[in-house]
């Protein structure tokens, strides 16, 4: 029952359900509310309204992804030092509140405007920055090394599956249940009541896990790596000082882990750079395709939205099957390869997308799209002390959102620039994006493989004796 307690994965469905509630209310809330404001020629409407909706996701994206840099890292290092359940309840509070506005802006009819300082409010308690990290920490502190990118992608198949249910389900709710002509209405406070019991949840029933390896086991390994180094016939001056240091009474006093290595830098800037770039393709490119699906040839109602987010969530099925496959013959590099060129054929597709079926062959091509970053987060956990785990994955959530938003905003002007000469063009940058996203992880993976040649590669957060 304690063992079950640490599971993290009730938080991110109800969560992921919650949010795939909102994202639709709030998409058709903002539309119906300019469709309603602008007033243009017939002609021009459309294009209007596509542009208006656009500015909106600017600012509130921008918005959003930016406050969090007053308080995500902060609350990491509090919960690296205190409790890891800070940076899972305190974001789960601040969507809970934030998200009332949404509810307030359709039943007393608000200014739209009034989502910005929602945004602000979400952005300051964390947001899916601390909340996301946290979940990676937690994630990475419950699972051991050879198990860790499995467990990883399954908890992204879990938040792929709540969102797929409730994309599925969001826009027949929006439509089909309301109160008087209120629409959205049920479905906001059925996104409220996910996020109640995320927080009730966290709060009082999950429990903070213990790390997967015994005292006798990190002792073990300790042993074992400082025989290996000593008998390393290669290194000889490596081992006389590592002798040296082992009659050393205040060394020895240290964990074993900390007495010789230095952290290997290139390999993570590496990682951070690859998973940042790819980040920004796939996230921007999200943020195109709300926009695009609702303008013509497509021109989605609610229901529509609702299964094209639900197709969207898919991916993270097959992302996880293809993991559970694919890692039987390749290696963590072979998988955020294929994920990678996944990604960049379908997007590369969504660029030609005129009928509704393409945009599915589409979304079919990207079904392994989403096992790179999970991938790419395991193996920086594996470089990383387990102290460390909170503030480092805040770092590079907070990496992900200031230049994946940053970004976004340029890639929404530059939508709106292209609409009437190709509306697609965004997609073929998203694509060239993605291949250059495979570079720098080759690059890490070929020092990985110099470096595993020698001795194993440096945590962040270790001590460094005997170098310079």
């Amino acid at each position: 029952m304690v063992m079950i307690r640490t599971w993290i994965e009730p938080i991110v469905a109800g969560a992921q359900v919650a949010s795939s509630f909102y994202d639709t209310s709030l998409l058709l809330v903002v539309k119906n509310h300019y469709n309603e404001t602008t007033s243009f020629t017939n002609s021009s409407h459309e294009d209007a309204l596509q542009k208006a909706i656009s500015n909106f996701y600017i600012t509130y994206n921008l918005i959003l992804g930016l406050t969090p840099l007053l308080s995500a890292y902060i609350l990491a290092r509090i919960g690296d030092r205190s409790n890891r359940k800070i940076t899972i309840c305190i974001p789960m509070i601040g969507y809970l509140v934030s998200r009332l506005f949404l509810l307030f802006v359709i039943l007393w009819d608000w200014p739209i405007e009034v989502m910005f300082g929602s945004a602000a409010l979400n952005g300051l308690t964390g947001w899916f920055t601390t909340y996301w990290g946290g979940v990676m920490a937690w994630t990475s502190q419950d699972s051991s090394e050879s198990r860790r990118s499995l467990r990883l992608i399954i908890i992204e198949m879990v938040y792929g599956l709540a969102g797929f249910v409730g994309s599925l389900v969001s826009g027949h709710i929006f439509i089909n249940l309301s109160i008087g002509n209120r629409q959205g209405v049920i479905l906001v406070c059925c996104s409220l009541g996910c996020y109640v019991f995320c927080v009730l949840y966290s709060i009082f029933v999950l429990k903070t896990p213990d790390s997967v390896e015994t005292d006798a086991q990190k002792e073990k390994k300790k042993n074992k790596s400082f025989e290996e180094i000593q008998n390393d016939p290669g290194n000889s001056e490596y081992t006389e000082k590592s002798r040296l240091l082992e009659n050393d009474p205040i060394i020895n006093s240290l964990p074993g882990d900390q007495k010789f290595l230095t952290p290997s830098k290139l390999i993570l800037i590496m990682m951070f750079t690859s998973v940042i770039l790819f980040n920004v393709a796939s996230i921007g490119a999200e943020d195109v395709i709300n926009i695009f699906v609702l303008k013509k040839p497509l021109s989605w109602g609610p229901v529509e939205v609702g299964y094209g987010n639900a197709a969207g969530y898919v991916n993270y099925i097959t992302s996880f099957l293809g993991v559970f496959v694919f890692s039987r013959c390749v290696g963590d590099l072979g998988l955020i390869v294929i994920g990678m060129l996944s990604f960049n054929a379908g997007i590369l597709i969504m660029a030609f997308v005129r009928w509704t079926y393409l945009y599915y062959v589409a979304r079919a091509a990207m079904m392994f799209s989403l096992i790179p970053t999970p991938t790419i987060r395991s193996m920086i956990s594996k470089h990383v002390e387990g102290s460390s785990y909170g503030k480092v994955f805040v770092v590079l959530q907070l990496g992900i959102g200031i230049v994946a938003v940053s970004a976004s905003a340029g890639f929404n002007k530059l939508y709106q620039a292209t609409l009437d000469w190709y509306s697609g063009f965004c997609f073929v940058l998203f694509s060239g994006i993605g291949f250059i996203s495979i570079i720098p992880i080759i690059v890490a993976a070929c020092k990985q493989r110099s470096v595993n040649m020698h001795h194993r590669p440096p945590l962040i957060g270790e001590t460094v004796y005997g170098t310079t």
